[in-house]
Parts: structure tokens; C-alpha cells; sequence
């Protein structure tokens, strides 16, 4: 089996696209799942007790469903200086980005003698998902729970599973107590997800579930999202990166090695037209492949589901991108304002030599939560956007509603809805 498949897009094209319309999610798994989910809906917190034990290895009673103050100040102790640093750090840049947002919603503007105002109200209570177990992501609980806490939402928690015994990860409590997060629940898995969205004695429902997980929490989400409002149906981790002669070679292989370690099942590729530029990374990826860490891993992402492209022309390649609608895009071209304007498909946009996808995962602020599995085409990654709810205050004037007099006869007329106009002529003629 090759390390990395590579070849032209047009013999690739059809196999890479069809493997992303393969199901994620067989019929026995969405079974699996639908009697967990049952299960906590019945019996509650001893469902959660049951199936921690079962699952994670772990036993526990119902007091220790939620986290107590004295494990989180435990936590800190057990968490160096530069951590806690490095975790204050994203959660400020990611607070920055977020309030640019919120700023920018609330319009106002005039319209014929009316008035129309734009304003935000947040969600009120929000779920949050956050790995904890052999996998643990403060990062992601970031990306997760500052977003809300711009939005102005006033309670959020967060389901996380023990990985230390009991204890939950250190790392992920501190995480969640410098975000702010003052409710936290022991429990991983589909019944996490279970829990929020339906409730038990213990965790309360939420309004909202949002964050990453594996495969079994990613189908629990899209089940109770018949019930409870999710954020994205997330799937395998995905990076696509074009690339020109400008692109180090060594660096767009460091990059498509760093997404495939995610998982055996993320999708990475290099689309290119420069043939040159396809050899030197294959050759990169070869090379580092021995002294990598985490290297089972990356191998198996990359044997399975890894690929390098060569592209005819840009116009192909752009093509089978927006295509493809990936979850990152790393672009390092000369000339990328005339590219950019063109992709119309991608979970986030990365530029140059110097923008690699650590940078949006780690530090500068922009959300990771991306869309995956071709869904970028209709979901923008998450923000304090997903947090609110728009609503329009509109006040009037005699002059503003006699210049409507007109518009609103004749369109109730011909949607036979006549006494729409007669609440309007009233207030003209006889108040």
C-alpha cells in the first residue's frame, strides 16, 4: 500500500468525492446509539452510572455525576504555570474575535418614515461536549464555551468523561473554570449527549448542544437534534492544501502530517499543478514518516485516505475544491486575493507559508469547530452567531404607514387577506 496515493485530479477526481458521500454512520451504529439515548431518557442518572461503568471503565455514584469545587481546585495543582498561560491566551484571542462579531450585528436604519432596528438576544442555556477521555481537547472547550459566553448566554456546562479513574483530566477542568464554566458534568459518550438534550435527576437539558466528539457522540447529536438545536453534524477531520512553486515543501508535508494525526480516518490532500512541488512532498512526507510521533496514526490517515493531486490548471483545481468543500484550506500561492475570490466552499481559509492550521487551532482566535464531510457548502464553522437569536424592533409614523397605504392594498388583495389593509385604512381614516 502506498504512504500517500499520487496522481493526476482527473484520474482521482470521481474516487475522492465519492468517498466523502460514503455514510459515516452504518444502520447498526444509528441503532447502537438510539438505545443509549433510550436508556438515559428512562432511567436517568442510573443509566449514566451503568453506562460510565460499561464504557470508561469507571465507577461512580450519583454525587459524583457533578464535578465538585474542591476536584477543580485540585486540578490546578496538578497543571504547570505555562499551561494555564497558553490556555488564558487562546481563550483572550478567541473572546477578541467573538466580540468583533457581536459588534458588528446591531443595525439601525430608515425606511420610508419607519424605522428598523437589529438587535440580539443570546440563547439561555447551552451544552457543551468536551473530550476528555483517551483524547482531550481544551482547545475545543474554548473554541466551545467563550463563543457562548459572548453571546451573553447565562448558563453553560459542560459534559466531560473521567480518563484518570474517576478524576476528570486536569487540563480540561482547568480549561473550563478559566472559561468560566461554573457547571460540569462526568459523563462522556452518546449518553453525555443523551443527558443534555432530555435531562436527569443530575444534569439539567440545555436549550443547545455544541463541541466535538467521536463517532457515537457525533450521531447521538444528530438524533436528539429532532428535539434540541445542535450545532453541526461533525465528521473525520479534513485538510486540503493549494499550492504552488512559492509553497516549502517540507511545510505543506509538516501540515498534511499534522491533520492526519487526528485520527485513522482524517482526510488530507495537496492539490497542485506544479509536478515538482507533488515530488518534493511526497518525498518530505517519506522522510519524516520514521521519527514521527503519534506515527501509526498518521500512517494509517495517510495510506487510507490521504492524496496528492496534480491539477492541469488552477481552474481544475479550484473546481474539485470548492467540490469538495473542505473543513481547512491552506492556500500558498502566488497571487491568492484571485483565488480566494473564487472559493466559495471552505470551514476556514489559511494564507501563505506562515498560516499554518496550528496557528487557527492554537492561538490566533478564529474558531475550529469547523464544518466537515462536505457540509462547509452550507455551515460556516461556530461562532457567538450560533449563541443568539436576531430580532427586529420596527416603530412608525403617520407618514410612514400613508406611504405604505398603496403596497399593503395591494398585496393583501391579492393574497385575499383584506383585513390586513383594513387595520392600515383605519389608522388613516377614522383614529
Amino acid at each position: 500500500m502506498d504512504l500517500i496515493k499520487i496522481g493526476l485530479l482527473k484520474d482521482m477526481y470521481v474516487s475522492l468525492l465519492s468517498r466523502r458521500r460514503e455514510s459515516y454512520i452504518s444502520k447498526n451504529d444509528l441503532e447502537y446509539v438510539e438505545n443509549i439515548i433510550k436508556y438515559v431518557r428512562e432511567k436517568g442518572d442510573d443509566a449514566i452510572i451503568d453506562l460510565t461503568n460499561r464504557f470508561d471503565g469507571v465507577k461512580i455514584s450519583k454525587k459524583d455525576i457533578i464535578v465538585s469545587k474542591d476536584e477543580i481546585e485540585e486540578a490546578y495543582s496538578l497543571v504547570c504555570e505555562d499551561d494555564i498561560n497558553a490556555i488564558k491566551t487562546l481563550r483572550d484571542n478567541v473572546m477578541k474575535v467573538e466580540e468583533s462579531i457581536i459588534k458588528s450585528l446591531n443595525l439601525s436604519l430608515s425606511i420610508n418614515g419607519f424605522t428598523v432596528k437589529h438587535i440580539t438576544k443570546p440563547l439561555s442555556n447551552v451544552g457543551v461536549y468536551a473530550p476528555g477521555g483517551l483524547a482531550y481537547y481544551p482547545s475545543s472547550l474554548i473554541m466551545s464555551t467563550i463563543p457562548a459566553f459572548v453571546a451573553g448566554v447565562s448558563r453553560i456546562c459542560i459534559c466531560t468523561p473521567p480518563s484518570l479513574g474517576i478524576k476528570i483530566n486536569p487540563v480540561v477542568l482547568v480549561a473550563a473554570d478559566i472559561c468560566g464554566v461554573k457547571e460540569i458534568y462526568r459523563v462522556g459518550g452518546a449518553q453525555a449527549i443523551a443527558a443534555l438534550a432530555y435531562g436527569t435527576e443530575t444534569v439539567k437539558s440545555v436549550d443547545k448542544i455544541v463541541g466535538p466528539g467521536g463517532k457515537y457522540v457525533s450521531i447521538a447529536k444528530l438524533l436528539v437534534s429532532r428535539d434540541v438545536l445542535i450545532d453541526m453534524f461533525a465528521g473525520p477531520s479534513e485538510l486540503l492544501v493549494l499550492a504552488d512553486e512559492s509553497a516549502n515543501p517540507k511545510a505543506v508535508a509538516l501540515d498534511l502530517i499534522s491533520q492526519a494525526e487526528h485520527s485513522p480516518d482524517s482526510i488530507v490532500g495537496l492539490v497542485t499543478t506544479s509536478r515538482q512541488l507533488a515530488l518534493n512532498v511526497y518525498s518530505n512526507i517519506v522522510k519524516l514518516m520514521d521519527s514521527l510521533p503519534r506515527h501509526d496514526i498518521v500512517e494509517k490517515s495517510l495510506s487510507n485516505n490521504g492524496f496528492i493531486a496534480l491539477c492541469t490548471d488552477l481552474n481544475e483545481a479550484i473546481a474539485f475544491i470548492n467540490n469538495f468543500a473542505p473543513e481547512h484550506l491552506e492556500i500558498i500561492v502566488n497571487e491568492w486575493e484571485y483565488i480566494v475570490e473564487r472559493i466559495l466552499n471552505a470551514g476556514l481559509i489559511l494564507i501563505g507559508n506562515y498560516t499554518p492550521t496550528a496557528v487557527s487551532d492554537y492561538y490566533i482566535g478564529v474558531n475550529h469547530v469547523l464544518p466537515t464531510g462536505g457540509y462547509a457548502r452550507v455551515y460556516s464553522g461556530l461562532s457567538s452567531l450560533d449563541f443568539i437569536k436576531r430580532i427586529c424592533i420596527v416603530s412608525g409614523s403617520i407618514e410612514g404607514l400613508k406611504a405604505s397605504l398603496n403596497t399593503i392594498r395591494i398585496l393583501a388583495i391579492n393574497e385575499n387577506l383584506p383585513n390586513h389593509f383594513l387595520s392600515v385604512k383605519y389608522r388613516l381614516t377614522e383614529m
